[in-house]
């Protein structure tokens, strides 16, 4: 059986045909947004390190630079969410994943000053926030509606993948200080997934869906309104995460662990991917809101862990590593059940003509979170960080109550779908 696409209206297709969800361009955006993880996820808890040692950073500061990041990120998520909706989206796709790739140039000859780092991660950003805000609608054109939930979680088992790997890797690496090998690495990781990107075949957009999606600019063509309140709780799950990816490397080091830091990430990762095995089949079934909130409280355990972690490792080092790895499973597995169930539940809220718009509402939550994370674990750091997963935690715990109480209540009003 061919694995292409097949694009053809088709009123007389078998049922299987139709909801097919493992075709070539499926599997081909899955492997490249791998990459694009894995390159990403390489730098995500081994720049603090370049900015302390290479660059002589003072800690206070490294929030603030890397914040740049999300900053920029955040900026450029709606207008590449409008132009995904009015020009080919395989097109833009394919230009930002280029962009994203001559970044990680740019660290191998360019970012030897504070100056030259931050102007480089603001670019960085711009090209990262168009190529996830792209891949991630295109990835939703490709699968069958049918499937989206699980579709959706098994691209982000991808993601999980490179999570896994990614920080071990990047940390394993700079263990001899080499952050030229490591540069050199990401750069070779995102040239094959751009290489993968480029082999990519999507169906064309409908004339009819064209003509709404650039009929009308307006403040809803760049970013949904009707999200605003599943924004506003998506923004706060964020910043525990925020936190944990950036500063949990360097905690662990600060309250004395004596395991592998990087392998937080592996285990979270693994968390994520086996809640997502399945997460999104609830999805598809109908219990968006109620798998959100499943994946919350179970994510509370995780931060609540965090939080402790100090205080354990003061009186059990061997106790305090169990719950560092403990702490990593539910953190995985309850952001794991969150993420492909709130993907859904904007692109529900949106017609067909706003779907890229209604991805970048949804990632532009997250980044502002995300960014907000990284800058309060910066100015908090002096405190200690497990003052910094304390907030994180009540950030978390405001987000269930107000997703429970408010967002699920506007979803259900509102829905298109």
């Amino acid at each position: 059986m061919s694995l292409i696409l097949n694009t053809k209206k088709s009123g007389t297709a078998p049922l299987e045909g139709r909801d097919r969800l493992w075709t070539l361009p499926y599997v081909l955006v899955c492997l490249a947004s791998f990459l694009t993880s894995f390159s990403f996820f390489l730098l995500v808890p081994t720049l603090p390190f370049y900015l302390v040692k290479v660059l002589g950073v003072g800690q206070e500061m490294v929030g603030a630079l890397l914040s740049c990041y999300v900053v920029a990120v955040l900026c450029v998520r709606p207008f590449a969410g409008c132009v995904a909706d009015i020009f080919p989206r395989k097109r833009v796709y394919e230009i930002s994943y280029l962009l994203f790739a001559v970044a990680f140039i740019g660290y191998l000859g360019f970012a030897s000053s504070v100056v030259t780092f931050v102007v480089l991660r603001v670019f960085h950003g711009f090209a990262f926030g168009a190529l996830t805000t792209t891949a991630n609608t295109l990835v939703i054109d490709i699968m069958p509606s049918s499937r989206r939930g699980e579709g959706l979680g098994y691209y982000g088992v991808m993601n999980n993948l490179a999570m896994a790997f990614g920080p071990m890797t990047g940390l394993f690496i700079i263990s001899s200080d080499n952050f030229t090998l490591l540069f050199a690495v990401a750069l070779a990781t995102v040239v094959l997934g751009f290489i993968l990107a480029m082999a990519v075949q999507t169906p064309k957009k409908k004339p009819q869906e064209r003509e709404k999606s650039t009929s009308v600019i307006s403040l809803d063509r760049f970013f949904l309104i009707s999200g605003i309140p599943a924004c506003v709780a998506m923004m706060l799950i964020a910043v525990p995460y925020g936190i944990t990816t950036s500063y949990m490397a360097v905690y662990a080091e600060e309250v004395g662990l004596t395991v592998n830091s990087g392998l937080f990430f592996t285990v979270m990762a693994f968390g994520l991917i086996v809640s997502r095995l399945h997460s999104g089949k609830m999805v598809d079934r109908g219990y968006i809101t109620q798998t959100i909130s499943v994946g919350m409280f179970i994510a509370l355990f995780g931060v609540v862990g965090e939080t402790l972690l100090d205080a354990v490792a003061a009186r059990s080092v061997e106790v305090a590593n169990v719950l560092y790895f403990a702490s990593a499973l539910f953190m995985g597995y309850g952001y794991g059940t969150i993420f492909p169930a709130f993907n859904t539940l904007f692109v529900n809220l949106a017609p067909n003509s706003r779907r890229a718009t209604a991805n970048a509402t949804y990632l532009t939550g997250w980044d502002v979170g995300i960014g907000f994370g990284m800058l309060m674990g910066g100015a908090l750091s002096a405190g200690g960080f497990k003052i910094c997963f304390a907030v994180g935690l009540l950030m978390l715990f405001v987000a269930l109550l107000f997703f429970v109480f408010c967002v699920t209540r506007h979803f259900n009003a509102h829905r298109v779908r």
